[in-house]
């Protein structure tokens, strides 16, 4: 049986949703479809205050997508220390940090092309 197809749109509104469900901050989406040398569609980057907050984002965002779409990540790499957990959904991929891991990687400025879109909090 193939795997249904899961609308990027879709995805990263359930995504942003885990996030915000446990106050992630600072939430960026950078759409990489234009970029020839992008390895997915989009990043979606948010940070938390501990490795505490971090893994609670990761889980709200996975328990959030499961619920809702019925998919799990492809690949979540990060969770044992949780400064920087990457989320692999394949055409979607999310970053969440911990503040100053965000700010000394700074992969906003790696990915300069991507049109950013922040995303204000709800809190």
């Amino acid at each position: 049986m193939a795997k249904k197809t899961i609308n990027n749109d879709v995805l990263l509104a359930n995504i942003i949703k885990g996030i915000e469900e446990v106050k992630g901050s600072d939430i960026d989406v950078l759409d990489l479809r234009e970029i020839d040398t992008a390895v997915c569609d989009y990043f979606i980057i948010c940070n938390g205050n501990s490795n505490t907050q971090v893994n609670a984002i990761v889980n709200s965002i996975q328990k959030t997508v499961s619920k809702d779409l019925k998919d799990k990540p492809w690949h979540v790499e990060g969770s044992d220390v949780a400064e920087w957990v990457l989320m692999d959904y394949v055409h979607i991929v999310v970053h969440v940090f911990q503040k100053h891991i965000r700010e000394y990687y700074n992969i906003e400025s790696l990915w300069g092309d991507a049109k950013i879109t922040k995303i204000e909090n709800k809190y």
